[in-house]
């Protein structure tokens, strides 16, 4: 690991918020997609359009 001198508590919490805003984006989209899909699903299902 680098030496990060006086600033490693502020470089490292960067790093660990940053990973953690990707994380809840990642989760976010994935939890989204799903939504779109199961609504989708649902809007063919009553046209009569099941694949």
């Amino acid at each position: 690991m680098p030496d990060l001198g006086q600033y490693a508590i502020e470089v490292l919490s960067a790093y660990a918020a940053s990973i953690l805003l990707l994380l809840v984006i990642v989760i976010a989209s994935v939890w989204k997609a799903r939504r779109v899909l199961r609504r989708l699903s649902d809007v063919e299902e009553r046209r009569g359009k099941t694949p």
